[in-house]
C-alpha cells in the first residue's frame, strides 16, 4: 500500500524547492504553506485519510485566499468530506504520478535546440532553446534527499508537436540523478498526464484541490 502521506510531505518538500517558498508547518494531517501563488496566498496539502474536516474548519479561518489540496485514492469520499466541510471543489483533474529516475527515458533534442540547465541550491531548471535564442520549453524540479519533485513543466505555443516536453524531462531526470536523485514525483495536470505516462510514470492517487466558497480558480 502506498504511504500517501509520506508522499505528499517529500511531494511538498521538493515543490517547496522548485518555487522557492517557506518551509511547511505541520497542522496535525496536513501541512500548511505560505506560499504567494498564483490564485493563493496561502495553501494546506493533506492526503485523503486526514481529518479534512478539521482541514476544511482551518481553511475557513483564513483572512486570505486559501487552497486547500488533498491526494487520495479514494477521491469521491474525499470530495463528499470537502463539501461537507464546507468547501468547494475548484479542480478535479490532476493525478499524483511517480517515476524511477534510473529507468526514465532519454531524448535528445532535434535540431536546431538545443538544451541548457542549471542546477542551483537545489533547483533544477532546463530550458530547450531553438537556432534564433528563443525558449521553446522549460521546466524546473527541486531536490529533497533521493527525490526530485517536476514543476512548471510548459512548451510554447508555436514550438509544440515537436517533442520538446520529453525532451525538459529527460534533462530534468539526468540533472536530478547526477544530483543523486532516485525517485521522481510530480502532480500532473489533465494535459500533461499524457506525455508523463508515455515516459513511464505512475499514477498514485487523485488530486483534489478545495476553497472557501466564491474562491475562483486561476486561468
Amino acid at each position: 500500500m502506498t504511504d500517501l502521506r509520506g508522499l505528499v510531505v517529500r511531494w511538498q518538500r521538493g515543490w517547496g524547492v522548485a518555487r522557492g517558498v517557506a518551509p511547511a508547518s505541520d497542522v496535525g494531517g496536513g501541512l500548511r504553506v505560505h506560499c504567494r501563488q498564483n490564485g493563493r496566498e496561502v495553501e494546506y496539502f493533506a492526503h485523503g485519510g486526514a481529518d479534512l474536516d478539521g482541514l476544511a474548519k482551518l481553511v475557513l479561518q483564513e483572512e486570505v485566499v486559501t487552497w486547500l489540496t488533498v491526494v487520495s485514492d479514494e477521491p469521491s469520499r474525499a470530495a463528499a468530506a470537502l463539501e461537507a466541510g464546507g468547501l468547494v471543489l475548484l479542480k478535479r483533474a490532476e493525478q499524483l504520478m511517480t517515476v524511477d529516475l534510473r529507468a526514465h527515458p532519454r531524448r535528445e533534442p532535434p535540431a536546431p535546440y538545443r538544451v541548457e540547465t542549471q542546477v542551483e541550491d537545489g533547483r533544477i531548471a532546463v530550458e530547450v532553446i531553438d537556432g534564433e535564442g528563443a525558449v521553446g520549453a522549460s521546466g524546473t524540479a527541486g531536490l529533497s534527499g533521493p527525490d526530485a519533485t517536476a514543476d512548471k513543466i510548459g512548451t510554447v505555443p508555436e514550438h509544440r508537436r515537436r517533442g520538446l516536453g520529453s525532451v525538459v524531462m529527460s534533462a530534468l531526470a539526468g540533472a536530478a540523478i547526477a544530483e543523486g536523485a532516485e525517485n521522481g514525483i510530480l502532480i500532473a495536470s489533465e494535459d500533461g498526464q499524457h506525455l508523463y505516462s508515455a515516459l513511464g510514470w505512475r499514477p498514485v492517487a487523485e488530486v483534489l484541490i478545495a476553497a472557501r466558497p466564491g474562491t475562483v480558480y486561476p486561468t
